[in-house]
């Protein structure tokens, strides 16, 4: 009998040329879907005929009421070897094996630095005014060598992001709960003792933290109080880490220079949010991760994973 499988949320239209699905060819049926899902009921739907689903990371979640109506369903792949949006203890009741996949974590530090340019430079101010013919030289940027960069982790992404700092010339500070000096300092990074010490002292604040308990709003409505006027703030990492209220008010009453976003709370990001139009806010639709090199492991390994499962001897399992 020949499986059913469903490449979730493929935005670029672009799985199937990044993996050699062929392989499966006699054993699993593989259909794209393309568009985001907008209910629980719409993913019910459009997989429940499915013995097997890959999924790109948390874009739709899997918690234990959707799993619940997916009664055919084995293997549940995910891009990356971390998913929030998977209830794995759900997955295990429901006799669901769920495995990852490798992701390279280099884009995401990229990506910060071209948001933080472009926040720096007035990137998409200037680059409008060129297509339409607007004024020649309307701002004024903000330099980065002499200023500090503050950085909330310094994991696999804040260190990466914090040498790039480094070579700008810039003064790197970093806090989260658990780092300690000695670690900064292998960095050439300064740890501070306090997260509000932190805040008050530098000139970009990028987030590169895990989501969690203890992180999930942890810069409220005091916290963006504490950093300067002039100050802008980055977040890569995960929405919720920013009180979305808090920062919507900072942003309208400039309590900072400006925002630069690739993550929100609900994506995509509705048509009426105001993030969309905030003139102090550079948004991205969560890029962080979409690069070719990390697409072909994700698809690739997809791929290796399902061939694994079939053999009776699943690989990269997660839970």
């Amino acid at each position: 009998m020949t499986m059913q499988c469903a490449v979730l949320d493929d935005y670029q239209d672009i799985a199937g040329s990044l993996a050699d699905w062929s392989l499966l060819d006699g054993s699993v049926d593989v259909r794209t879907l393309h568009t985001p899902f907008h209910s629980e009921d719409a993913v019910a739907a459009a997989i429940g005929d499915c013995e097997i689903v890959v999924a790109m990371r948390e874009r739709t979640p899997f918690p234990a009421s959707l799993l619940a109506r997916l009664p055919r369903l084995r293997l549940l792949i995910t891009s990356g070897m971390r998913n929030a949006a998977i209830d794995l203890d759900a997955a295990a009741r429901h006799g669901v094996t769920v495995c990852g996949t490798d992701s390279n974590s280099q884009p995401a530090a990229e990506l910060t630095w071209a948001l933080l340019l472009g926040l720096a430079r007035n990137v998409v101010t200037e680059s409008a005014a060129i297509q339409t013919g607007g004024p020649w030289q309307s701002t004024i940027g903000a330099d980065l060598h002499g200023r500090t960069l503050g950085l909330l982790g310094l994991g696999k992404i804040g260190s990466q992001v914090a040498r790039v700092g480094l070579a700008f010339g810039m003064d790197v500070i970093a806090w989260s709960r658990n780092l300690t000096a000695e670690r900064a300092a292998e960095q050439g990074v300064r740890a501070t003792a306090t997260k509000e010490e932190l805040l008050e002292s530098s000139d970009f604040v990028s987030v590169h933290l895990v989501l969690g308990d203890r992180t999930r709003g942890l810069l409220g409505a005091a916290d963006l109080h504490r950093m300067r006027r002039t100050a802008y703030l980055v977040n890569t990492s995960r929405a919720a880490i920013v009180d979305r209220t808090a920062l919507l008010r900072a942003l309208r009453e400039n309590w900072i220079a400006g925002a630069g976003l690739d993550v929100f709370e609900q994506e995509p990001l509705p048509a009426d949010d105001p993030l969309r139009t905030l003139p102090n806010v550079l948004a991205l639709p969560h890029l962080g991760y979409v690069t070719r090199r990390n697409y072909e492991g994700y698809f690739q390994q997809a791929v290796e994973n399902i061939q694994a499962f079939l053999a009776g001897s699943p690989v990269r399992r997660l839970g």
